[in-house]
């Protein structure tokens, strides 16, 4: 079964690592190449970094799944989750998240419960949908009528035109529309590639009721004959739902009782409706009493903000290269991200995610964060860190701990 405890500080968390905050950190890794390096040297850097992040008292470090970047080295996170388990001991270990519309239920309770076998105690797994809408979805439409104010202003990270604020502060940018990039050729290749001819995945729901249902040992197949997964039955693993919206992922989260992850570094527009919308949904269940909200964020930190202003410099022609359809590009250094070509499209592709981005100083960044915390409510924050130099990431990450963990 998921894990079935509920301690203070968090599905699956044990012993809180925080000192000087009451919510905690873990980082969410992409395996991000940069420019002039390879998927090798990638690989490498995301073993050190999680050495490094155990050391520092992060309290989870996940995986997410991309396809068909030549800047991601992030294709498969449990592969990356069983080669971290033998690189660290302690920090758990989790995918941020298996993307459902290409895989089966028995695929990912057969991997993650062969995880759970090798790292026991100390596996999350994060269900996600899959990249792109499902069928007859639409852009998201922005913060629901009696939430924040609908006031153009400055938020905590800058201004955007159109965007809102909420009470605590934390800027809601216009939403983006990601038809255009779903309709890509690129996205048409990644789904022919990883999905069967033919194939048409279940719906989200079902899926994670079969996954349960699977860890439970009670699955039973339409013609009533039992199965038995092994291992992957009555594994020792936490399983979480992400999503991005108000819809079927925060409201199956909720009904379900799991633990919920929802992001402000992908969907700033949407990240207060959708933990609200798990909220309103949730029922207690043997896995939580309460519910239980994790939100993530994109960070820079180093000594003084002009410095991580000047680390982060890529960042905006990484997410364009990205929403363009092209797939990330390799990290650009910062000399070589001013030197790209911009125009007004361009900037206004990117302007939610630039404006969202918490870049600055230990102290400026983790004021950020707390508003994003306020904002959401959120019991845990998911930090996702991308620097030219890996020297750099690291340090961005020990700054952030040593001012808000309390690390040494």
């Amino acid at each position: 079964m998921p894990n079935r405890r509920r301690p203070a500080a968090g599905p699956g968390a044990g012993p809180a690592a925080v000192t000087g905050a009451a919510v905690p950190l873990s980082i969410l890794d992409l395996v991000p190449i940069s420019s002039g390096s390879t998927a090798a040297d990638a690989l490498r850097n995301t073993i050190d970094l999680a050495r490094r992040a155990e050391q520092l008292g992060y309290r989870r470090y996940w995986l997410a799944e991309h396809h068909l970047n030549p800047g991601v080295a992030g294709t498969s996170p449990a592969v990356l989750i069983a080669l971290l388990a033998g690189a660290t001991s302690r920090i758990r270990l989790g995918a941020g998240a298996v993307q459902m519309g290409h895989r089966t239920a028995l695929s990912v309770v057969e991997e993650f419960g062969l995880l759970a076998t090798a790292a026991p105690g100390r596996i999350d797994l994060g269900i996600g949908r899959s990249a792109g809408p499902p069928p007859g979805a639409t852009a998201p439409a922005g913060p629901a009528a009696g939430g924040p104010s609908a006031r153009t202003g400055t938020g905590v990270d800058g201004t955007l035109a159109g965007g809102t604020v909420t009470p605590e502060g934390l800027l809601l940018p216009p939403a983006f529309s990601a038809a255009a990039l779903f309709g890509s050729p690129r996205f048409a290749a990644q789904a022919e590639l990883l999905r069967q001819p033919g194939a048409e995945p279940p719906s989200y729901t079902r899926q994670v009721g079969d996954i349960l249902a699977l860890l439970a040992g009670e699955w039973r197949s339409s013609a009533g004959v039992p199965v038995q997964v092994i291992p992957g039955e009555h594994a020792d693993l936490a399983v979480w739902v992400l999503g991005s919206s108000a819809g079927e992922s925060a409201t199956v989260a909720g009904a379900r009782g799991l633990p919920f992850g929802t992001n402000y570094h992908i969907s700033p527009a949407t990240v207060v409706e959708a933990a609200e919308a798990y909220r309103r949904a949730f029922q207690p269940s043997a896995v939580l009493a309460e519910p239980y909200v994790l939100v993530s964020a994109d960070v820079v930190v180093a000594a003084d903000d002009a410095t991580a202003r000047r680390l982060a410099a890529g960042y905006g022609a990484w997410v364009r290269s990205i929403r363009s359809g092209a797939g990330a590009i390799p990290f650009p250094t910062p000399a070589e991200a001013d030197a790209m070509a911009w125009t007004d499209a361009d900037r206004a592709m990117v302007a939610d995610r630039v404006a969202t981005q918490f870049v600055g100083s230990p102290a400026t960044v983790a004021e950020r964060l707390a508003t994003l915390a306020a904002a959401t409510r959120a019991d845990e924050l998911l930090v996702t860190t991308i620097t030219h130099d890996h020297a750099d990431r690291v340090r961005s990450y020990e700054l952030l701990a040593q001012h808000w963990l309390g690390s040494a």
